[in-house]
């Protein structure tokens, strides 16, 4: 472990703008992980993802809506963005989280937010089509039923919101980024509803 001076105060600065952590943490997070920024950010984002856990539960009345327009107007998506407090509701990066969203929403087409919420109607229509694929494929009966769960998650992670790939990190998940945000302002922050226009879509 490195001792407390060999962490300086441009290393404590660069973590607190990367991550958003107090002061206090940042310098722990350094000492503990001997000054490696890397280590040292995961370290915060699990810290901080622990907090984002506990807070998951928490009501969430305030917030805004943030809406986007790309593609010289072909496509526009609108956003319902909640949190605890109107002090983070007015939070510019607070907008800038719903800006994000908006972008994957537009990029990336989810239908639903959650994977509760699709529809089992779907889900059935959806293993029906798989089962036809891979009987095609010349897949047997014991095969099928191994495969298709499978399927079905990467059919969830496609169509939900918070299950897809970040477009800006196909490393994390957009649920990992809305948790980010929750250890971030320390409020409970969820999405309530959203919207994707297109022309012609």
């Amino acid at each position: 472990m490195a001792n407390e001076t060999a962490v300086s105060a441009d290393e404590i600065k660069e973590l607190r703008e990367r991550t958003g952590a107090g002061l206090l943490d940042c310098k722990k997070a350094l000492v503990e992980n001997s000054g490696n920024m890397e280590k040292s950010i995961t370290y915060l984002r699990e810290k901080g993802l622990a907090k984002a856990a506990k807070r998951g539960d928490r009501e969430t009345k305030e917030g805004r809506i943030v809406s986007y327009v790309h593609g010289h107007g072909k496509i526009g998506v609108l956003l319902e963005l909640n949190c605890e407090t109107d002090f983070v509701a007015k939070n510019e990066e607070f907008e800038g989280l719903g800006k994000e969203l908006c972008l994957q929403i537009a990029a990336s087409s989810p239908l639903y937010l959650k994977p509760e919420d699709v529809p089992q109607e779907e889900l059935d229509k959806e293993t029906k089509v798989l089962r036809s694929q891979l009987l095609e494929q010349g897949k047997k009966e014991d095969q099928i039923e191994k495969i298709i769960p499978g399927k079905l998650k990467t059919f969830i992670s496609e169509v939900c919101l918070v299950e897809q790939q970040y477009i800006k990190d196909n490393k994390k998940l957009v649920k990992e980024i809305i948790q980010e945000a929750i250890a971030k302002f320390g409020e409970n922050i969820t999405v309530g509803k959203f919207t994707r226009y297109q022309i012609g879509g």
